[in-house]
């Protein structure tokens, strides 16, 4: 069942949306949510705001993507049949009382927004206007509601092409005193003929990130990240092969030679360098989340490249979020058991437990005060009770049996770790070293060059997810996430190399540290968006951003925790390789 919604996703664009009308034909409107412009996460259903309606609202039944987006359809109290234009009609009547009056005028204050949805077309538009025109005391504003609405239809022989929607200016109440006040809800309908196909409806909405500006500010954010990356690369790599070249002509040179010389630098600490770190069970239950997650991202990639995200298809991502997480927790179970197993864990159920919670746990717990948080402001973010009962079967009878059978299958593998030197019997005393040597000054040094190649990008995926500009220039942001894990990878091994040749053989969870280190990097970017980027306000909104972008850096922390540590793998195995061990 759930492969088949995540298929079905991709066929929204054709199937859902693709209706045939005859003249006169019902086409559906819906009214979707109502929130303050600049808090995208405080929405509230249309109709706890005292609109009115002339026929019994009916809500539309929605899928799991759509009820996690905050959407709640019901249909809307405007009636838009196909090529039958209207003017100045009457929707309803409605006698505001004075706390209605009040409501909707804070409403106006804090620019609330309303959306609509006609044939799957999104349309917005303001509720009403604040006069402040020539007036420099609050109290003398003036406050006007918007009671017509124009709609403008485009249509192509049988088909809805576009449609947008306006307040008539002239046509206000004025809700500035707490009185009672008479409201004619109105509206007017015109139908125009364009040739735009109907396969090419949804390019408006996509084509406003793909304006010139904004693409000169793409690639130059690329052309910066590319140059970040390759002097990196040449820098890194230069530097890495004169001084392991050098390395490996002293130390064969050393062997040849007398015995009691002084030892030191990386090669001394064989004995060592292998031996396995603390925590073991924490470590790969990190690993297998992380590399979960890396997994997850590059399915969301693919579909994403494929067309599925689309503008405004309702709920998509969130769909394919949920379920591609479910599926991919097999690749969690194995991940950890496996490497455990490597490191001669032997509790592997325990291992398993730590995993299955590891990311989900602090999710589940941020979720549970949000979603509270949600409740309490009555706002359209907190899930029903129905919702959370599908996202809990489907984490008991996919995501947690998927993760044994992977956890099973990881343990029964029983592959040894392959270390091409012997460990010592009694660990070798790591030497002092200075302060800029240590954990967080080389967290700090690895966090900061993936985040400095992907910060020009993040402005406008944060603009996308918090607030309403369109995000659909997914190849660039392959292309950005690409290198990402390639400058990653190279910093990570670089500070690796420099902490062997230190003496100090505590590498492992130093090179998961450095690698997810980005994560605390975009973390502090929100604290910056929040106070010089963006309008936000409110608990709710305030908490929403900095609890949900919490799990986001989080989850990057994990999955670039774990291309650091493997990078690091692979390179201190093969340098270890290079030279004789005893």
């Amino acid at each position: 069942m759930a492969v088949a919604t995540l298929c079905g996703v991709a066929q929204v664009r054709s199937s859902s949306s693709d209706h045939r009308y005859k003249a006169g034909d019902d086409v559906p409107l819906y009214a979707n949510k109502v929130g303050p412009y600049h808090n995208p996460s405080e929405t509230y259903r249309y109709f706890d705001f005292p609109f009115c309606s002339s026929a019994p609202v009916k809500e539309k039944k929605e899928a799991l993507g759509e009820v996690l987006n905050g959407d709640r359809l019901v249909s809307a109290p405007y009636k838009l049949e196909f090529l039958t234009e209207k003017n100045a009609e009457i929707a309803c009547k409605r006698k505001l009382t004075k706390k209605e009056v009040a409501k909707f005028r804070t409403a106006i204050s804090k620019d609330y927004y309303f959306q609509m949805y006609y044939d799957d077309l999104p349309i917005w538009g303001f509720l009403g206007k604040v006069d402040k025109e020539g007036k420099a005391d609050p109290s003398d504003y003036r406050y006007y509601l918007f009671k017509h609405l124009i709609f403008e239809i485009h249509h192509n022989k049988d088909r809805v092409i576009e449609v947008t929607v306006r307040s008539d200016p002239n046509a206000l109440v004025d809700l500035t005193e707490d009185e009672p006040v008479d409201v004619d809800f109105m509206y007017t309908v015109k139908w125009k003929e364009t040739n735009t196909p109907f396969e090419k409806r949804m390019d408006k909405y996509s084509l406003s990130s793909s304006l010139p500006h904004h693409l000169e500010i793409h690639w130059f954010s690329i052309i910066n990240s590319c140059v970040t990356v390759l002097l990196l690369t040449g820098f890194l790599a230069t530097i890495l092969m004169r001084v392991l070249k050098n390395d490996f002509i002293k130390y064969a040179h050393d062997d040849e030679s007398a015995d009691d010389q002084e030892e030191s630098g990386w090669k001394y600490i064989h004995g060592d360098v292998f031996r396995y770190p603390k925590h073991k069970s924490l470590f790969a239950a990190a690993l297998g989340c992380g590399t979960q997650l890396f997994t997850l991202t590059i399915f969301i990639f693919i579909l994403a490249l494929v067309g599925v995200f689309y503008p405004y298809n309702r709920g998509a991502l969130f769909t394919a979020l949920v379920i591609i997480y479910a599926l991919t927790s097999g690749i969690a179970g194995y991940t950890s058991a496996s490497f455990y197993c490597q490191l001669e864990g032997e509790n592997w159920v325990r291992n398993l437990l730590l995993t299955g919670s590891l990311f989900c746990g602090p999710l589940f717990v941020t979720f549970c005060f949000l979603n509270t948080v949600a409740i309490a402001y009555k706002a359209t973010a907190a899930l029903p009770f129905g919702t959370i009962v599908v996202i809990l079967l489907i984490w008991a009878l996919v995501t947690s049996p998927l993760l044994v059978v992977g956890g099973v299958a990881g343990k029964n593998k029983k592959e040894e770790f392959q270390a091409p030197c012997r460990t010592a019997k009694y660990p070798r005393e790591i030497p002092p070293l200075p302060w800029y040597r240590k954990t967080l000054p080389q967290m700090a040094m690895a966090g900061f060059l993936p985040f400095s190649a992907i910060y020009i990008e993040l402005y406008y995926i944060f603009a996308s997810v918090w607030g309403h500009r369109i995000y659909t220039i997914y190849s660039i942001l392959f292309i950005v996430f690409i290198i990402l894990l390639i400058v990653t990878a190279f910093v990570t091994v670089a500070l690796t190399y420099f902490q062997l040749a230190a003496e100090d053989h505590d590498w492992w969870w130093r090179s998961f540290l450095c690698g997810g280190s980005t994560g605390l990097f975009i973390y502090a970017y929100c604290l910056y968006y929040y106070i010089a980027r963006s309008d936000m306000s409110g608990f709710m909104q305030t908490s929403f951003f900095f609890g949900y972008m919490a799990c986001i850096c989080y989850g990057f922390f994990l999955m670039l925790g774990a291309i650091g540590f493997r990078a690091s793998l692979l390179f201190v195995r093969h340098i270890y390789r290079s030279i004789k061990c005893e």
